[in-house]
């Protein structure tokens, strides 16, 4: 059982308002474990870490309720201190729970503070930000550009729509790379760099990458015709891609690239800076609260 008050973080328009619609059995949940607890919502990114940085002051046990945004946010905070994160799955994605095995009903998911256990994982950071599933330019800045502008409830679908929409004016990059200091150049896609490896609902980008091996997994699509990339991608979902030859997958704890013209880097959903960029592993730097 983990012990101690709560101090809930909510983003409330999580998952389309998800996350505020399922607060009150998560409310209702805590009451019933006799738990101390304090909900505060937020708008921001920043006013999560502000959040998380008072909670961690005070000694709460931390809970993010939102998508992997609001929880990257959380945990880039937590992990300064000796705090520990309970993650509440809130919004479309969720992906960062999806690798740890916890629920998707945040309910459920509460109920790990009786019958869960702590474990120590790795983060990942660039431009000072911490990130809890993968990093990636190219095709994916349009993606998740698309992604995150879109009115349409498409839930999981968002990344789908995303891609379809940037493939079909995309024009190949050519990409520098180093990784550990060992440098290579290719024309392709994209570079990504997983610490969970699992990202847009459930696509498994970098399938064995693990939370727990200091290691971040930096994957690299070649340059390819539109409908090879296409049919590869309904094969990221159960990890097959990674068998096509137009797939690189190296591992290193630091890693640095940049492309022949302007990319913005997105990790996690949301905008972390333009290329050039740094990335570096945290090892075991987070504690969270796990099945067991």
């Amino acid at each position: 059982m983990i012990d101690g008050p709560v101090c809930l973080i909510v983003n409330p328009h999580a998952g389309g308002g998800r996350a505020l619609r399922l607060l009150p059995g998560v409310e209702a949940a805590l009451r019933g474990q006799g738990r101390p607890f304090r909900v505060a919502e937020t708008m921001s990114m920043q006013h999560a870490r502000e959040l998380a940085r008072e909670a961690c002051d005070n000694g709460d046990v931390v809970a993010a309720m939102g998508g992997d945004g609001i929880v990257g946010a959380v945990a880039g905070e937590v992990r300064h201190g000796d705090g520990l994160l309970v993650v509440l799955p809130g919004g479309r994605g969720n992906d960062f729970a999806r690798k740890l095995g916890i629920p998707f009903d945040p309910v459920e998911a509460a109920k790990l503070l009786i019958s869960g256990v702590e474990r120590r994982v790795d983060l990942a950071e660039a431009n000072d930000t911490v990130y809890l599933g993968i990093l990636s330019a190219g095709i994916d800045s349009e993606v998740n550009r698309v992604a995150l502008e879109t009115r349409l409830k498409l839930g999981t679908f968002v990344y789908t729509y995303g891609v379809l929409r940037a493939i079909a004016r995309w024009k190949p990059a050519t990409w520098t790379v180093a990784v550990d200091g060992e440098p290579l150049d290719f024309p392709g896609y994209s570079v990504a760099i997983a610490n969970s490896g699992v990202f847009g609902g459930g696509m498994y980008l970098a399938p064995d990458a693990s939370l727990e091996d200091g290691k971040l997994d930096v994957v690299l699509i070649a340059q390819q015709s539109r409908l090879r990339y296409l049919r590869n991608l309904p094969r990221v979902f159960n990890g097959s891609h990674v068998k096509d030859s137009a797939f690189t997958l190296i591992q290193g704890s630091e890693v640095s690239f940049s492309a022949d013209r302007p990319f913005t880097a997105y990790a996690d959903g949301d905008p972390i800076g333009d290329l050039p960029l740094t990335v570096r592993a945290l090892p075991g730097a987070l504690r969270v609260v796990a099945p067991k």
